[in-house]
């Protein structure tokens, strides 16, 4: 019984860290524990393991993570009894226009089965536990990176007990960069990378530049390996595979339940301890910092080749150029001010939302396909402004195309979409922006500095998505400088700008003078 109240306590200081505080899950807990002995086992097997490991002389114990293997015993109980064939959810195979869904259940059987089971009475609270257990990976939707649960017609899948997190995953950025690379090579519209993606990609390659040829090897043998199991079988596995990096590399903004972990600190306890690779492989160089996944210090004495890189980083440290805390101060509150009017927070949009209001100008404005004032006055902030703007790219191109200097835009446009093209098509497509903006003779000859043809010569040896990134920046800078202020102050856009704002005005006087002729009328019909 000492045991049990132990274990209930480490687990009651789990829920009160932010996990799960939820009176229908400690009441599931401790059914679980009068009817099994399981949990009590483990935990003092738990126990016997650390007495040994002291008793054989191996150092200090360590701390156990209690909280962790409470916690994960609970979700994995949890996910065991929703996934039973008698009392389970019902997993089953949704037929669709030419396409099956196979072994998906719905978000509201769910939430039905965790209010039925856990003992709750809100539906939110059910969606919350829910949403908890999904973050952790036990469950997922098909069609979205968010890990959340929803009390909908959502389709989700179970994840394989391979990837659960109590096998203690910490995949290394070599790994993710094989699946990224996998990702790219099947021409699938499930497969394509999302924004977040691709940017983690462009990173991984810089980092391991010298290894990627590896890497890519890696992906090739992996692909050729997942064509030869069954097609459902495929769709299952590169789903739970998704799932998984979904965990561990999560999407921009959401919490990522690996980041601050018990099993992180027992690692910086033991620095020398192996971690676990996905797919077999070690990651060369794990003192460098990761441009993914920024990883936690070690605690260990530093080498003579420890101090000399934190010398040349510090070196490099100096030599930065560094702004007074009073000037990134004027520059943030010029930001906010010049940004206030596009904030829907802090100032009222005009035409008013839809959603929010009977007013339909919004819709009738976006019909006309012509821009807004304030989106055009927005062009004038920064040319990335004006090229996010299809309207405002397409503007900046006409002018260029007046002055006969369109190459530069055209350039700096092929390589984006460049970057956005299916592997296949990559080499082709490099090789023939190759031939238009920078050969010898080439139609549309673009002025780069020595530098940068240079290395993207070099790049062009083993064409890639990212071969002409020294080039695009180079254009980028010299269009900034140069084109950009040449068309804040040319006639298109200044014509463009006045156009917007001289509506506005005649609307105002219109309204001024109805409301003067109102006022008179009605003095008038009071004296009569």
């Amino acid at each position: 019984m000492q045991s049990f109240s132990s274990l209930l306590l480490s687990l009651r200081s789990g829920f009160d860290s932010g996990f799960i505080y939820s009176s229908g899950v400690v009441w599931y807990f401790c059914r679980s524990c009068l009817q099994s002995d399981q949990l009590l086992t483990s935990h003092s097997l738990t126990q016997k393991r650390e007495k040994a490991s002291v008793q054989r002389g191996r150092g200090k114990k360590e701390s156990a993570p209690n909280l962790l293997c409470g916690r994960l015993i609970i979700i994995e109980d949890i996910v065991t009894q929703i996934q039973d064939e008698t009392d389970g959810v019902p997993i089953r195979t949704v037929k669709s226009f030419m396409t099956k869904i196979p072994s998906v259940v719905t978000g509201a059987d769910i939430v039905q089965w965790l209010m039925k089971n856990l003992c709750m009475e809100d539906p939110a609270e059910a969606m919350h536990i829910g949403s908890l257990i999904a973050a952790q990976g036990y469950f997922f939707p098909i069609s979205d990176h968010v890990l959340a649960l929803k009390d909908d017609g959502t389709f989700y899948r179970f994840q394989a007990p391979y990837f659960w997190p109590s096998n203690c995953w910490e995949p290394e950025n070599t790994d993710y960069a094989i699946y990224l690379c996998k990702r790219t090579m099947q021409n699938k519209t499930r497969l394509e990378l999302a924004d977040y993606e691709a940017e983690n990609l462009a990173r991984l390659q810089r980092a391991f530049a010298r290894k990627w040829e590896f890497i890519y090897m890696q992906a090739e043998a992996q692909v050729k390996i997942d064509r030869k199991k069954d097609k459902t079988e495929r769709k299952i596995l590169d789903s739970q595979e998704r799932a998984f990096w979904d965990v561990h590399r999560p999407v921009p903004g959401c919490v990522n339940t690996t980041e601050m972990d018990i099993r992180k600190c027992r690692r910086m306890k033991n620095p020398h301890r192996v971690k676990k690779s996905v797919y077999g492989l070690a990651e060369e160089g794990s003192q460098c910092q990761s441009p993914v996944h920024t990883p936690s210090h070690l605690c260990r004495k530093g080498t003579k080749e420890d101090v000399e890189k934190e010398i040349l980083f510090l070196n490099t440290q100096l030599d930065r150029h560094c702004m007074k805390m009073s000037k990134v101060a004027d520059s943030l509150i010029m930001y906010t001010e010049q940004y206030m009017e596009y904030d829907p927070l802090v100032t009222a949009l005009e035409p008013a939302n839809p959603w929010a209001s009977d007013d339909p100008s919004f819709w009738d404005l976006e019909a006309s396909k012509e821009p807004s004032q304030p989106r055009v006055k927005k062009w004038g902030f920064s040319l990335e402004e004006a090229l996010k703007d299809p309207a405002g790219q397409e503007l900046f191109l006409k002018f260029l195309e007046s002055e006969f200097s369109s190459e530069n835009l055209r350039f700096w446009l092929a390589v984006q979409d460049l970057k956005r093209m299916p592997q296949q098509e990559v080499a082709q497509r490099a090789q023939d922006i190759w031939t238009e903006f920078l050969a010898e003779g080439a139609p549309s000859s673009i002025n780069l500095d020595s530098h940068s043809y240079e290395r993207t010569s070099q790049n062009l040896k083993d064409p890639g998505r990212y071969s002409y990134e020294d080039a695009q920046d180079h254009i980028y800078k010299l269009m900034k400088s140069d084109s950009y202020t040449r068309f804040l102050r040319s006639n298109v856009y200044q014509d463009l700008l006045m156009a917007k704002k001289k509506p506005d005005t005649e609307q105002g006087r219109r309204t001024s003078l109805e409301k003067f002729t109102r006022s008179v009328v009605s003095k008038l019909k009071h004296l009569h």
